[in-house]
């Protein structure tokens, strides 16, 4: 499903805000994806950090939408390369194709939407494993817009050092 990228009006209600902007923010994830080969999505372009490649950070995202609103709020079980196995696991996607990536990325994306869209932003989180499992929803929106928005930017950089791509959005 691709998400705009387009700015949640000014005056709009502050849930199609949230939103609205997490889905732009998702949107330019996956546009930074567009007509990488699947040489570039996997090379790492900077030295000290070999996991940091185009498909690695796609990962972590769909990874890092998971544990948000399934794991830590809703309070299914903790799965995924995030729990099991080394740090950084949802990074390392070296044999995984971009397509397939993508994909589950959208897929959790929209996953992710629905469980917003079913609970109030006060409701707190049900996991009681995790101290994050008690924020409310709208700060696990507030979170997911920083994280995701920060991984743009690191995408976006990315891109401009495989292949001189550049722009915002």
């Amino acid at each position: 499903m691709p998400f705009s990228r387009t700015r949640p009006d000014f005056t709009a209600d502050e849930r199609t805000q949230l939103i609205g902007w997490l889905d732009m923010q998702r949107s330019i994830v996956q546009w930074k994806c567009e007509g990488l080969s699947e040489e570039d999505a996997h090379r790492p372009v900077l030295p000290s950090s070999p996991l940091m490649t185009a498909a690695g950070l796609l990962s972590h995202l769909r990874w890092t939408e998971q544990c948000w609103f399934e794991v830590l709020f809703l309070d299914r079980p903790a799965t995924g390369p995030q729990f099991v196995g080394q740090d950084d696991e949802d990074f390392m996607v070296d044999d995984t194709p971009l397509a397939q990536l993508l994909e589950e990325y959208d897929r959790q994306c929209a996953r992710s939407n629905e469980i917003v869209a079913a609970h109030s932003l006060d409701d707190t989180g049900r996991n009681t494993e995790f101290r994050s499992g008690a924020a409310s929803l709208r700060w696990m929106l507030l979170h997911m817009i920083e994280e995701t928005a920060r991984h743009a930017g690191h995408l976006d950089a990315i891109r401009e050092l495989l292949d001189g791509e550049t722009s915002y959005y």
